[in-house]
């Protein structure tokens, strides 16, 4: 709580909030020329627990599940149904589950660290994360539809059918941006800027309730409660917003993916 009061107070006793400046944290260590921060060791925690959660859970299946093996096999049976096959059916379902599930869990576990005391701050918060799998998600696309169609993937791709050859000239640049450029970057930025946001309120709820509480105290006690209060309802609604943005992205990736296999490629 000490750590609270210091953030949310400057050297002259006013109010200091939240800065951009807590995405970039200082290196604590370094391994082999590697450097760990605190958002490293965040996303080393994410990636560890992930692991053996899902280790825990598959390692001794049972036909009939306890508790934890049916948690688990609800997890992947809903990125299994409702992402891989109501986008792409069974069979390109079963191709791709693989990297939807990764990307789904790996966007949840690392999403759902900004709620967890003593880590505070969601591993996809630096743009490092959200690009690699945004990355991920462009080649599976391409991927997918050179698999499908080699030959006229690229092509219907810049040049839809049934479009006025003199359209082109307007056509294509737009569809070259939109299909191969904006979708990366969207998916990144959709993923990141809901994560920073979300960080920044939270921190700006908490540190201004252990201001009013710890710096001013007295009646100003009382606007620590209220701050507090939307703080707590706000961390709430970040876990719905952690599950929300790891079931769009995965979601958004199986679309693109069923766009690069339909059958007009």
């Amino acid at each position: 709580m000490n750590l609270l009061v210091q953030a949310a107070s400057s050297n002259d006793g006013g109010f200091q909030g939240p800065s951009i400046n807590e995405f970039f944290p200082p290196t604590l260590f370094t391994i082999g020329g590697l450097e760990f921060n605190r958002i490293t060791l965040v996303r080393i925690i994410s990636t560890v627990a992930l692991i053996v959660i899902f280790w825990l859970g598959t390692r001794k299946m049972k036909l009939i599940p306890g508790r934890f093996q049916s948690v688990v096999e609800m997890g992947l049976d809903f990125v299994r149904v409702n992402i891989a096959e109501d986008l792409l059916g069974r069979k390109d379902g079963r191709r791709f589950l693989p990297l939807l599930t990764t990307i789904f869990f790996m966007v949840l576990f690392f999403n759902i660290t900004g709620i967890i005391p003593f880590l505070n701050i969601a591993g996809t918060a630096i743009i490092g994360t959200p690009l690699v799998l945004a990355i991920a998600s462009y080649i599976a696309f391409i991927y997918a539809g050179v698999k499908k169609s080699p030959g006229n993937f690229f092509r219907n791709a810049l040049f839809p059918p049934g479009v006025p050859w003199f359209l082109y000239i307007l056509v294509t640049p737009i569809e070259f941006v939109s299909t191969f450029i904006l979708r990366p970057i969207t998916l990144t930025l959709r993923l990141l800027m809901n994560m920073v946001v979300g960080h920044l309120l939270l921190v700006l709820f908490f540190t201004g309730t252990a201001f009013f509480v710890f710096t001013l105290s007295g009646l100003w006690s009382l606007f620590g409660v209220v701050t507090f209060a939307f703080g707590f309802a706000f961390s709430l609604f970040e876990i719905l917003v952690a599950v929300l943005q790891a079931y769009v992205f995965a979601l958004l990736t199986a679309v693109y993916i069923q766009l690069a296999v339909a059958e007009e490629h």
